[in-house]
């Protein structure tokens, strides 16, 4: 920022010069001007230097930027596909929960129809078994009298 500093001073010195009445021209003391105009140009070569870092620095410093935000987007996408992969999941193991769910809740009830036909079935032999013994003990008991 040497530089500004350097320039103020030559517009100091131009402004403060003698002007030449009616031409809009002015006198400068020519060593002085000389001088400034070396002093720039030793300062100019380092000024260029750095602000060509600077600029440099500013695009690598962009660019790295750049490639995190890409990183976090990337990354976020990932989270996002991961849950919903993980959701898809989750909702697959519901819907077959539920079906082993159901098919165990149909197979008790058929296991229940089963055993009540079943134990029906068997009353009725039972039944019919001691109806034949009924009538074999009132046929004895006829007998009898």
């Amino acid at each position: 920022m040497e530089m500004l500093s350097i320039l103020e001073t030559l517009e100091d010195l131009v402004e403060k010069s003698v002007t030449v009445p009616f031409s809009g021209k002015c006198l400068v003391d020519k060593e002085e001007i000389l001088e400034i105009i070396k002093e720039i140009r030793l300062k100019l070569p380092d000024d260029i230097k750095q602000a060509k870092w600077i600029k440099e620095e500013r695009q690598r410093i962009l660019l790295e930027a750049q490639k995190e935000a890409n990183n976090i987007i990337k990354d976020a996408e990932n989270k996002i596909a991961s849950l919903i992969d993980e959701h898809e999941i989750t909702k697959k193991a519901y819907e077959q929960s539920n079906e082993i769910i159901s098919n165990a809740q149909k197979n008790a009830r058929e296991i229940r129809l089963g055993t009540k036909e079943y134990a029906d079935s068997i009353l009725s032999k039972v039944e019919q078994i001691l109806e034949e013994t009924l009538q074999v003990i009132r046929e004895n008991r006829e007998e009898l009298k």
